[in-house]
């Protein structure tokens, strides 16, 4: 097992900090880096595992930074964008409706629809009309608990119709 530089492991902790699997960086490294290395090395770099446990503190701090701001900020990630969806939507349609797949076409429409506001959903809006009208009770004025009491009972019965 190589020695890996630096930015190879601050990529690998980052990565895992990320949650990306063990495999899935080993992947990127080989994509972003040309070296391959195994799921176990990639493991051995992630403190909250047995094997990372002995990562020394630089990293380990390292990890923990993006994992908060990973957990936190999820402003970074475009797909949690509104209108970032749109636009990828968008594209999408486009491209659909060029090579004439009009099926897919209408389901990234729908899609679209939904991102704004539910308009193909089943949900139905019920209106009201006419004028809403309560019975409110006037509060008696009243100086003293027997007053009051008083005034109490008789609302009671005209409600009631006592």
């Amino acid at each position: 097992m190589a020695a890996l530089k630096s930015e190879v492991k601050a990529f690998i902790i980052q990565s895992l900090a990320c949650f990306d699997t063990p495999s899935a960086v080993a992947e990127s490294v080989q994509k972003e880096f040309g070296i391959k290395i195994t799921r176990q090395q990639v493991e051995s770099h992630d403190p909250t595992k047995v094997s990372g446990k002995g990562l020394a503190k630089r990293w380990v701090d390292m990890f923990n930074a993006t994992r908060e701001r990973f957990q936190n900020e999820i402003s970074d990630i475009p797909i949690a964008n509104k209108a970032y969806r749109l636009r990828v939507l968008n594209r999408m349609a486009v491209r659909t409706e060029s090579v004439k797949n009009y099926a897919m076409t209408a389901q990234l429409m729908e899609q679209a629809a939904k991102e704004l506001g539910d308009v193909y959903t089943n949900k139905q809006k019920v209106e009201q009309s006419g004028a809403v009208t309560h019975n409110i009770m006037p509060v008696p004025s009243c100086t003293s608990a027997e007053e009051w009491e008083a005034a109490a009972q008789q609302q009671q019965s005209e409600v009631l119709g006592k």
